[in-house]
């Protein structure tokens, strides 16, 4: 007994001084909860094979923890109930394409935008009379709810010009759309171009609705967190990291 006692004294004896000797304990590396609504390819997406949370945000807040010294826990959450999440502090910060608007400022931080955006109109490919706003007179037009396409298909039903049919995922309205369920989808543009051309038989019309910068939305308790989060953006501009995520996910195919 006396000798197994002594073997398992010192087993804990090394344990503790490798751990206070290695200067890193687990309470030094701060993990961030990240909000995240993985249905906006390329932003974010599941993984169908491994069921990870995958995208350009995904991998730029994880680059961004790399230089600044903190982890992240993705927290997989519809975009619908994101933006209150994130509003009421439920997460540090949200990763999900979000558009910096003046209305989402009264609410939550934001980070500086890291890239650009606009509202685009998709058809169908065989369309060839509905291009611009006007030509949507009585049609029915797709979004996801939350979101500022979402926003503009509604004050186009306003203004009497169209209907609009609110998603609980983009995806979605981008099906119901190749189906022939509605007429056309407003959303990002990035994200438009992604699905039509992973989704086949869909097309996207006239000018761009609007001009976003989107950026991580973070709570607004946290001001030292979005100091900490643009350091680690300029970081990685600077680095080369920034345009090799952009390459990636965004550069056209080699045929």
């Amino acid at each position: 007994m006396k000798k197994w006692t002594i073997i398992a004294l010192l087993v804990l004896v090394i344990i503790a001084a490798t751990w206070f000797n290695s200067g890193v304990k687990a309470e030094d590396v701060r993990v961030l909860r990240i909000g995240t609504d993985p249905v906006w390819p390329p932003f974010e997406m599941v993984d169908e094979e491994t069921k990870e949370i995958i995208g350009f945000d995904i991998d730029l807040i994880k680059a961004i923890g790399e230089v600044q010294g903190f982890e992240v826990e993705m927290v997989n959450i519809n975009f619908d109930a994101l933006i209150p999440g994130i509003a009421q502090c439920q997460f540090d910060a949200a990763a999900s394409a979000i558009t910096i608007t003046e209305e989402r400022l009264k609410q939550m931080l934001f980070s500086d935008p890291y890239i650009k955006v606009g509202q685009v109109m998709a058809v169908k490919e065989d369309n060839n009379t509905m291009v611009n706003k006007e030509d949507f007179k009585g049609k029915v037009i797709g979004a996801q709810t939350g979101t500022t396409g979402a926003i503009m298909a509604f004050d186009w039903e306003m203004e009497g010009v169209s209907k609009y049919k609110g998603y609980d995922s983009v995806d979605l309205a981008f099906m119901d759309l190749k189906n022939g369920q509605i007429d056309g989808v407003l959303s990002d543009s990035l994200l438009a171009e992604g699905l039509v051309k992973s989704l086949g038989g869909l097309k996207i019309v006239g000018d761009m609705y609007s001009s976003e910068e989107l950026g991580f939305a973070v709570c607004k308790n946290q001001p030292e967190l979005v100091d900490l989060l643009n350091e680690g953006l300029e970081k990685i501009i600077e680095d080369g990291t920034f345009d090799k995520l952009v390459e990636k996910y965004f550069a056209e195919p080699e045929e």
